[in-house]
């Protein structure tokens, strides 16, 4: 791993928000990589639950300022940073007041999922490319972590292809057991063919639930790794028929040599 770049994205991440399996592993695979002498960065939502005076964070305005275009509105990007101390690794935050100020990240106070969900996922993977893109930054790798990023590699790959700084970067999917009950906003296949992605590379949104949302994402990402031991059957099929490595499940406290081998020998070959 020495010297080599990851692009860590995320949709939850410890210590922002409380530990379950996304953000326990979002916070984990960094803090390896980084022990190991590879150059990471990390991104997620700043969504309105994080505390920012506790965190200490701060918008970066060179960074900040730029409209991007969702579903043919111009949306603010803000993008905010903060250290996680004892590791010394900072971490990016991908904030809009229409999309993140709300106090909760994907449900409302009735425990339904907001009904932007979508949207909010489409401006994060655009904030995020765009953001690398501002500081010059070559991953040799993006991880990918949770639903609400999973649209990263499917906008790399089809609305940012011709984006020469990620032209030899090798995206890698984390899939994990949990996402979300029910569906996002039915329009949403539309939404990401407005951004001229064409709708028969996304059939599956059509229906625009949790197994399907992954779906789409291994299918334009180059490995995967199971990040739990239980995967929905419906997508566990659907892996194991790509043509792309894959790094079967293995528990937190084994997961440093085998995802440090699963970069370097499949990802990276």
């Amino acid at each position: 791993m020495n010297g080599k770049k990851i692009l860590f994205v995320s949709s939850e991440l410890v210590p922002y928000l409380p530990e379950n399996d996304v953000s326990l592993m979002s916070y984990e695979t960094p803090r390896m990589v980084n022990s190991k002498g590879g150059q990471i960065r990390i991104f997620m939502p700043k969504y309105g639950n994080i505390n920012e005076r506790r965190h200490q964070l701060h918008e970066v305005i060179r960074l900040s300022g730029m409209n991007l275009v969702i579903n043919d509105m111009d949306m603010p990007l803000i993008i905010k940073v903060a250290s996680i101390p004892r590791e010394r690794i900072q971490v990016y935050f991908i904030d809009n007041e229409e999309y993140f100020k709300r106090k909760a990240t994907f449900l409302d106070k009735n425990n339904v999922l907001f009904e932007d969900n979508d949207q909010r996922a489409i401006f994060f993977a655009k904030g995020v490319v765009e953001t690398v893109k501002k500081l010059n930054w070559a991953p040799d790798i993006i991880h990918v972590h949770g639903w609400l990023a999973s649209l990263l590699p499917l906008y790399l790959k089809k609305f940012y292809a011709d984006e020469p700084l990620f032209g030899d970067s090798k995206i890698v999917t984390s899939v994990y057991g949990k996402g979300f009950e029910g569906e996002l906003d039915s329009e949403m296949i539309k939404k990401i063919s407005f951004d001229g992605v064409p709708e028969e590379s996304i059939a599956s949104l059509a229906t625009p639930n949790y197994n399907n949302l992954l779906k789409v994402a291994v299918d334009f990402s180059d490995a995967v790794i199971l990040a739990s031991e239980e995967i929905p059957e419906e997508l566990q099929n659907h892996i194991s028929n790509l043509e792309k490595p894959v790094l079967p499940y293995v528990p937190l406290q084994e997961f440093e040599e085998a995802y440090t081998n699963f970069y370097d020998t499949e990802v990276l070959k």
